[in-house]
């Protein structure tokens, strides 16, 4: 008798769990189909994109312009714009965008309302970033953690507001483009906080709009090699903090905390910096082209296997993991 029991038992759990796998594939399925339906009529579709000179923004606009969008390129330098132009065709236009200042935004925006006329802005891709410096919080000035978030955080904000009437009338996408250091703060600075920022920022703002139809989704990449990981850059940048610290902070990290910490960040670096860009622009173009487009974006193995996972973890892992890997202060407790 109780081996019928057992036996009885069996058969149910083993059913229990057929059920179980069907569903989970049919919900895969299901959800595999869902993420590759597209939206229709590309070539009516304006999409404007920040910080386009280089780096992300620059091979977006061109991956976009062959698709067929009409792609609106803010360039910070005249010379970026004018590059962009003859690598493109003749449905890309670019007008010069600094999104620190309010005047430059604003400009920028009167522009695109001439472009896109009464059908409105399909895709607003808050590209434009800024990293430097990066380092031990210590060293940093309030300026040098003001000048990121200008940029990265402000700026985002700033343009994403100027541009919401015409993303309404399209009822179209904000992409907003944080890190995987928005979810893992691993540097001083302000680049990690502004990236928290973002992420913020964006949740918020999906929350208050989506009955309007517009749909925000956040970019999370992993480390690629672009002029925000230049380490010619961030070792300049380490150099002058360094150099502005008073005596008596000097003498707690060390005379060879300085160099210890630079050849850090270089094995960093050229280890993990990924060379293939279009991991990223292409979660920027999904999350513009999808019908369906992801809430968030991770870009990279790094991101994918690392960051994320970590991020998931208790804040002691992460501070273990940073004291194993950075040098320790000559005046350490």
């Amino acid at each position: 008798m109780d081996i019928e029991k057992v036996f009885e038992y069996l058969s149910n759990n083993f059913t229990l769990i057929h059920g179980l796998g069907a569903f989970v594939l049919l919900w895969a399925l299901v959800w595999f189909c869902r993420d590759n339906l597209e939206i229709a009529n590309v070539k009516d579709k304006h999409v404007f994109v920040t910080g386009c000179d280089s780096g992300f923004g620059n091979l977006l606009c061109k991956r976009l312009d062959k698709r067929g969008f009409r792609v609106l390129a803010g360039c910070f330098t005249e010379k970026g714009a004018d590059d962009l132009k003859r690598a493109t065709g003749p449905y890309l236009k670019t007008c010069i965008l600094d999104v620190t200042s309010t005047a430059s935004i604003e400009k920028a925006v009167e522009w695109t309302k001439k472009e896109v006329g009464d059908k409105g802005l399909w895709g607003l891709v808050n590209n434009a970033g800024y990293s430097l410096p990066m380092g031990p919080s210590e060293w940093m000035k309030i300026d040098d953690f003001q000048r990121t978030l200008k940029v990265n955080m402000f700026g985002v904000i700033e343009t994403t507001m100027n541009f919401l009437p015409l993303i309404k009338k399209s009822r179209g996408r904000i992409v907003n483009v944080a890190s995987v250091l928005g979810r893992v703060a691993a540097n001083g600075g302000g680049y990690c906080i502004s990236k928290f920022g973002v992420e913020s920022f964006s949740d918020c703002l999906r929350r208050d709009i989506q009955y309007f139809g517009i749909k925000v989704c956040i970019i999370e990449p992993g480390f690629f090699k672009t002029q925000v990981t230049s380490l010619e850059s961030i070792e300049k940048e380490l150099h002058r903090l360094w150099n502005q610290l008073p005596t008596e902070v000097k003498e707690s990290y060390g005379d060879k905390y300085l160099d210890k910490y630079i050849k850090i960040q270089r094995l960093i670096m050229n280890a993990v910096c990924d060379t293939d860009l279009s991991k990223v622009t292409s979660c920027m173009e999904h999350a513009l082209l999808a019908a369906h487009p992801r809430t968030r974006y991770s870009a990279g193995w790094d991101a994918k296997f690392v960051w994320i996972p970590l991020s998931y973890m208790p804040a002691c892992v992460v501070d273990i993991a940073l004291k194993l890997i950075l040098p320790k202060p000559a005046k350490s407790v």
